[in-house]
């Protein structure tokens, strides 16, 4: 189920909507129970066999968290001792976590590789991908470090359940911790509905979807076309390729905040505030402040429990480097198992090191030269081109299209077809309106105020003007209608991006 379907957007969130608040006026725990069986209902609508999977992990990581709260209360030196039984329960249920990741997620490119280095073939069959896996599983890995490190100990089922399956972030992110939900599902406030939330929260959902419906799939046909024909074959001329990567760069960018900004704003509805998980990346100066900015759940969670327990920058400036790289090849594989999401961490690893060894090289003059304007723009001149080149092997199928792709971008191979641009002539394209939309969509990201910011602006405008509300909610609900009606007339219903992930 869409955020973006008429089934999402005019039965399943008015009915949710309603009985939680309905509930909550009788019972907090029946009202959060609610939103739990909705949230599963939410995943059984698009994966009914893997749900029972998805409530396995929860138990699972569910009891392994008492059972490190409880010993860790029984041991004042658990966190020193590195035998003790909460480390032994913590480092199982991690264990189990990535068993399950791994099964799921890298059985068939493992047995593949196998194959093919050995000659072999063996035969596993296609393990289906259970959407959401990433998500859930690295959630819940934070959950039994954070009880671990950080001693907590609220283990309500029923709230536990909801901060895993809460329908929001299910399936696209953000990677939440435990502290940043379990708390508001404990206030009674949030089962108490409230105007203005509801009247801001609907306003920020608009903003996604319309970043979503109207940008992403807009410009998607650019890419895909391009995209798609490498990987059956074709060569692609210098302008499609660079056409296909300026969309494709514009298309994830706007699929992906499209669908946290709808995540915030849908959260906004219930009470419940979801962290930010873009900050205009696009707008950044250095590959460094780029990974603070993009997708920043995951960038905080791959520092926080992969990075820093490597040793992060605490051994020199070897270890450090080291460092850096591992987290991001491992943070490639995360968004799939495949050798081009490898060499995506790897470059970005690289990227990273080169950033980080200029400004080491610079030392104080770094400061200096951050300030001059000519140097700001060369920056992020560098800095997108850098991302750009990164998101073709991010969105290319195989190894081979990635390099095609590339080969066709700097004019290594290109097409000579009788007729120019034939890739998008052939789906009806046309190649300035391509690259028009494309500039247009990319100068958006790095002219126009940040959404987060403009949401902040809806929450408070509704928080001080209770005459505005009425006037928000209803604008807001006709053009969500509007979007809504737009994305079903459509001959195909594009899913998110990071659905795949």
């Amino acid at each position: 189920m869409l955020f973006t379907s008429a089934g999402f957007a005019f039965l399943y969130l008015p009915v949710v909507f309603a009985g939680f608040f309905l509930i909550g006026r009788r019972s907090e725990w029946l009202a959060a129970a609610w939103l739990l069986l909705a949230s599963l209902f939410f995943y059984a609508h698009w994966q009914p066999a893997h749900t029972l999977l998805l409530l396995a992990s929860i138990v699972w990581n569910f009891l392994v968290g008492r059972q490190i709260g409880a010993t860790s209360a029984r041991s004042a030196t658990a966190a020193s001792a590195p035998n003790s039984t909460p480390r032994r329960w913590l480092v199982l249920g991690v264990a189990v976590n990535l068993l399950l990741l791994g099964h799921f997620k890298y059985a068939n490119f493992l047995v593949d590789n196998l194959n093919l280095l050995l000659g072999s073939a063996i035969d596993i069959g296609r393990i289906e991908l259970p959407i959401g896996i990433s998500f859930f599983t690295f959630t819940q890995i934070a959950f039994l470090a954070d009880t671990y490190q950080k001693g907590l100990r609220e283990y309500r089922p029923v709230h536990y359940g909801l901060f895993v399956t809460y329908f929001p972030h299910l399936v696209a992110g953000p990677v939440l911790h435990h502290a940043q939900m379990m708390p508001q599902f404990s206030l009674a406030d949030t089962y108490r509905p409230r105007f203005a939330h509801i009247a801001s929260g609907m306003a920020i959902f608009c903003i996604g979807l319309f970043k979503k419906v109207v940008i992403a799939d807009g410009i998607a046909p650019y890419a895909d076309s391009v995209f798609n024909a490498t990987a059956q074959g074709q060569m692609p001329t210098t302008a499609e390729a660079w056409l296909a990567t300026l969309a494709y760069t514009a298309q994830l960018y706007f699929d992906f905040s499209g669908y946290s900004d709808m995540a915030i704003g849908l959260s906004r509805l219930f009470n419940i505030r979801l962290p930010y998980n873009f900050n205009s990346p696009y707008q950044c100066g250095s590959i460094i402040d780029f990974w603070r900015c993009w997708h920043i759940s995951l960038s905080n969670f791959l520092r926080d429990y992969l990075y820093i327990a490597l040793g992060g920058n605490r051994r020199g400036a070897f270890i450090r480097y080291r460092n850096l790289m591992i987290t991001m090849v491992l943070g490639g594989l995360w968004h799939g198992a495949s050798w081009n999401f490898v060499i995506w961490g790897t470059l970005h690893g690289a990227y990273l090191l080169v950033n980080h060894g200029w400004r080491a090289l610079l030392g104080t003059a770094h400061a200096r030269l951050a300030s001059a304007l000519p140097y700001r723009v060369a920056a992020w001149s560098f800095t997108l081109l850098a991302v750009m080149i990164g998101w073709v092997w991010f969105r290319a199928t195989d190894f081979g299209s990635a390099l095609t792709m590339m080969n066709a971008m700097f004019g290594i191979l290109s097409a000579t077809h009788s007729h120019a641009d034939a890739i998008l002539w052939n789906q009806g394209l046309d190649l300035i309106i391509g690259f028009s939309l494309s500039a247009l969509a990319l100068a958006a990201t790095v002219m126009l105020p940040n959404s987060n910011h403009l949401g902040e602006r809806l929450i408070a405008y509704a928080d001080k003007h209770e005459s505005a509300r009425a006037v928000m909610l209803g604008a807001a609900i006709m053009i969500a209608a509007l979007l809504v009606g737009l994305n079903a007339s459509r001959d195909a219903v594009s899913a998110f991006i990071y659905f795949n992930f």
